[in-house]
């Protein structure tokens, strides 16, 4: 998971600090690193690990000039986590390209010997998207382009569609050119487009990851890239759009239940009401147990919308029991048990009298490993609860996501191999509830019924992409447990 940004604004207006302000609106999408490349008739770039307010500084909005750019939040899904792996990236030839994703290659490998051997491209990082940019660089430079226009973009897209295996959504500028982007032929990871018209006629564009980013810049008449569709925008400000595979559109169910702001529509789709449902089908599910609460309390912050519902649907009270502290960015612990406690309390503290002497329904987004349901139900007992229940928003997770999210390995799921019951003795719950597969879904679907299908390949086992085998997920398994930073957050989930 990952977010960016990409704005193509009229001649002499500098895009930087609106690429600023969209970063901090989708940090929750990354908090590992953060960049952004700007052209004014030249590229200007500056990346670096932390959060957004961290990595840029007054002088870099000096250096970062320009009308067009692109910015970047990384959540590292695949390579070491290193500075040289934050986005956005740029080669020099052809043209001058830079570029921005959210997803991840399943083909890195291949595409990397694949440049290093046929094309004598050299991949100089382990972040995928060096093997799209390159990839897409290289269905360019085939093509001996000598004044660029939007069908050679287009052409070079669909070269890497047949090229590039995954899921991905892409941003990037052509320098001197224009803007550009594309979804993958399966839609997997979302990616909207805004516009904005100024006083005097002029357009400018925006490209992003969730539509929280267009409601603050204002932009306006929004549309979401289809699967397998692409968009080039040219200096001149005119958009021109086509549909290169005709394939079906699979969205990440993921994404509303945990990833996206809940202020944000995700193909059309608002990720709050979603989540409101969400909980209104928890609470039948709830109530089919036969086992009662007296309050239900949310674990902040992405299941309050659901717990509210829940809590409304069944009738009975809601309280915000958890408190949690929001000026704790990224948190940095050891693998021991004693420093994941302590990371924990650092996050979360209780309201004793919401929990004392009370039998508590905790509601959270997933389970996940587990680590961190434990010490959160430890602490409601701690805190005086009678009882405590726990009910997951999503369905059990029990299969490693190959597009992009970096939430266990196969054998590391609480839910692989285990009954609810066995879950809550993990866990150390009285009771576990799971969201159903079929809800979430329906869930999604309703708010837009044209999503026929979904990628749920984190809760069924079926990846749409058709071309995951064993050997490839236990060669994505092996670089992400060779990723330090993932197994930071792994071992605190």
């Amino acid at each position: 998971m990952c977010g960016f940004i990409g704005i193509l604004a009229p001649d002499g207006v500098d895009v930087f600090p609106q690429l600023y302000s969209g970063l901090m609106a989708i940090q929750h999408r990354g908090q590992d690193a953060a960049g952004a490349l700007t052209y004014d008739g030249s590229f200007h770039q500056h990346k670096a690990l932390g959060l957004v307010r961290d990595v840029f500084a007054e002088k870099h909005a000096d250096q970062l000039r320009g009308n067009m750019g692109i910015a970047h939040v990384r959540y590292p899904t695949v390579g070491q986590g290193h500075v040289d792996d934050a986005q956005p990236f740029r080669i020099n030839y052809p043209f001058g390209i830079g570029m921005a994703h959210n997803g991840n290659v399943t083909n890195f490998e291949e595409i990397r010997e694949e440049l290093s051997n046929d094309s004598h491209w050299h991949v100089n990082t382990s972040c995928d998207l060096e093997g799209i940019l390159n990839v897409f660089g290289d269905e360019l430079a085939q093509r001996r382009i000598k004044k660029l226009a939007a069908s050679d973009v287009f052409d070079a897209v669909a070269g890497v569609f047949r090229r590039v295996r995954g899921a991905y959504s892409v941003v990037g500028m052509i320098a001197g050119e224009g803007m550009y982007a594309f979804r993958d032929p399966f839609g997997i990871k979302p990616i909207i487009v805004g516009e904005r018209v100024d006083a005097e006629g002029r357009r400018s564009w925006c490209v992003a990851s969730e539509s929280v980013l267009m409601d603050m810049l204002d932009f306006h008449n929004t549309f979401d890239l289809e699967a397998g569709e692409a968009l080039f925008i040219g200096k001149d400000g005119v958009p021109h759009r086509k549909k290169l595979v005709d394939g079906p559109h699979t969205p990440c169910l993921f994404e509303w239940v945990y990833f996206a702001r809940p202020d944000s529509f995700l193909d059309k789709v608002s990720v709050y009401k979603t989540r409101m449902r969400l909980g209104e089908k928890m609470a039948a599910i709830w109530d089919d147990t036969g086992w009662q609460a007296d309050v239900v309390i949310p674990v902040p912050e992405s299941a309050t919308t659901s717990a509210m519902a829940m809590a409304r649907t069944i009738g009975i009270k809601y309280r915000e029991g958890l408190v949690k502290n929001r000026y704790i960015g990224r948190t940095f612990i050891m693998s021991s048990n004693a420093s994941r406690r302590s990371s924990i309390r650092q996050k979360l503290n209780p309201i004793q009298i919401e929990f004392e002497g009370k039998d508590v329904l905790l509601v959270d987004d997933s389970i996940v490993r587990g680590n961190t349901s434990r010490e959160i139900v430890e602490m409601a007992r701690r805190a005086g609860a009678r009882k405590v229940y726990f009910a997951s928003v999503s369905p059990p997770l029990r299969y490693p996501c190959i597009y992009g999210i970096d939430m266990s390995t196969k054998n590391e799921f609480v839910a692989r191999d285990r009954t609810p019951e066995e879950i809550a003795k993990e866990i150390g719950a009285d009771g576990v509830v799971y969201q159903t597969l079929d809800n979430l879904a329906e869930s999604v679907r309703e708010g837009n019924e044209d999503l026929k299908q979904s990628c749920s390949a984190c809760f069924s086992g079926i990846y749409p992409t058709g071309d995951v085998t064993d050997d490839r997920l236990a060669r994505i398994e092996k670089d992400r447990l060779g990723n330090s930073r993932v197994q930071e957050r792994l071992a605190r989930s």
